[in-house]
């Protein structure tokens, strides 16, 4: 069974003359374990796709399933348990509390469901680790670079044990090495068989994805596997040789 399906989906901001057609009749599959990278210059309309992938705004027509169920027929408090339940998110802004530490920050998605407290540390402590910051369970977002707060909203993504990962723009405001080890984990999460979905303007990070879904004036005008994949763990290895 595919993981997303997406059928003849538009989105219209507005009425009358002043409508603005974001998305015009966009129809993809994702199938379980895919890396896809989605490109398209500002106003393609990727990043719509990627609200309508995330469930965070519904289509004007056509449809969508999440792992076989279809989302149009459900209520605002059946997406937020879906969304919660299927969908990690990564953004380029790292969205992180300033006040809390990496571990109360990795925790808030696991509070909101009434996990309890032991259970929920132990969760955390395991996805912190897994993206390389078992050292820093108890630093603030000001004591950390920008690619070790990028790593913690990766973990805060991965702490609910999501069927999908959206990642916007997650390496636009990193240098070239934290970008490699911010990509390095991604394709790490990947290997292991979770299904990610990454919004980027920079052909260069389409490169450690698998496939290429290009955007262009609300469509999709190329669906490509990537050849030449790269490996993000051997470009880190020549870049400090």
């Amino acid at each position: 069974m595919d993981l997303l399906l997406i059928d003849d989906l538009a989105r219209t901001y507005g009425t009358g003359s002043g409508a603005v057609s974001a998305l015009k009749g966009v129809s993809f599959r994702v199938e379980p374990g895919e890396f896809i990278a989605i490109m398209g210059p500002s106003g393609s309309g990727k990043s719509t796709m990627m609200n309508q992938l995330g469930l965070l705004d519904r289509p004007s027509s056509g449809r969508y399933w999440v792992d076989g169920v279809e989302v149009s027929k459900l209520d605002d408090d059946e997406l937020a348990v879906l969304r919660n339940q299927k969908i990690g998110f990564v953004f380029q802004g790292f969205h992180l509390l300033p006040r809390t530490t990496a571990m109360e920050n990795v925790e808030l998605p696991l509070v909101y469901r009434g996990m309890p407290a032991k259970e929920r540390r132990e969760r955390c402590q395991k996805a912190l680790t897994s993206v390389g910051l078992g050292h820093r369970l108890d630093h603030h977002p000001a004591q950390m670079s920008g690619g070790e707060q990028q790593r913690v909203a990766i973990a805060r993504a991965l702490v609910t044990q999501p069927s999908i990962l959206l990642a916007d723009e997650p390496t636009g405001n990193l240098d070239t090495k934290t970008t490699l080890e911010v990509m390095r984990i991604l394709q790490g999460l990947n290997d292991k068989g979770l299904t990610i979905l990454l919004v980027t303007h920079e052909p260069e990070i389409a490169l450690y994805t698998k496939r290429l879904l290009t955007f262009r004036d609300g469509r999709i005008v190329r669906d490509d596997q990537v050849n030449g994949r790269r490996r993000a763990d051997l470009d880190l290895l020549e870049l400090s040789a």
